[in-house]
């Protein structure tokens, strides 16, 4: 007489489930970094065409934003948006705009960083003293109205340009601080 091992029905349906509840698991795993790049996937929400104003009435401060697309990721709390543009400006303060492809904005407002094609300009184009930045990354503190880098950056002024790698902003201040490789040029203007 030959014995046969065989598995009982519950206990094939109980692997089974078990094995569904795995692939399943995995397949849908939200928040994971990619590649360590820092990039996610599957947001809470996408919202296209966004723009926004905030405003602080103690401190007469006035920011407005738009993007492209704004993809919330709650896991991480992170806010990210393409084609983005900043405004800030306040009571008795120069303008200040940045523009870049991504943002990302993180601990409540607190951290932004903007990433590729970044351009920051300082004043409005009637003013003399206009600063035109561009850089691939920016850090912004905006409670503290700082800008930061470590990339190289190119700063633009009616009759000079500047590059260098690393700078600090004080945007209430107005102090800016390039930190190395700085390069000056200084264009005459020919007058007849």
């Amino acid at each position: 007489m030959i014995k046969y091992s065989h598995i009982s029905f519950p206990l094939a349906v109980f692997i089974f489930l078990a094995l569904v509840a795995l692939w399943l698991d995995q397949l849908y795993r939200p928040y994971e970094s990619i590649n360590g790049k820092g990039m996610f996937y599957n947001p809470d929400y996408i919202i296209e065409g966004v723009s926004g104003i905030q405003m602080n009435h103690t401190k007469a401060n006035r920011r407005n934003f738009s993007a492209e697309t704004l993809s919330h990721y709650h896991e991480e709390n992170v806010t990210r948006m393409q084609q983005v543009s900043f405004v800030n400006s306040g009571q008795g303060k120069p303008v200040f705009r940045l523009q870049a492809d991504i943002a990302e904005i993180r601990d409540k407002n607190q951290n932004i960083y903007l990433r590729e094609n970044v351009t920051a300009i300082r004043g409005t184009e009637n003013e003399k003293d206009q600063i035109t930045l561009t850089t691939d990354f920016l850090y912004l503190i905006p409670d503290e109205s700082m800008v930061i880098t470590n990339h190289a950056v190119t700063i633009s002024k009616p009759g000079s340009r500047i590059s260098a790698i690393g700078m600090e902003l004080d945007n209430q201040t107005g102090i800016l601080q390039l930190l190395s490789n700085v390069k000056a040029i200084n264009f005459k203007s020919s007058s007849k």
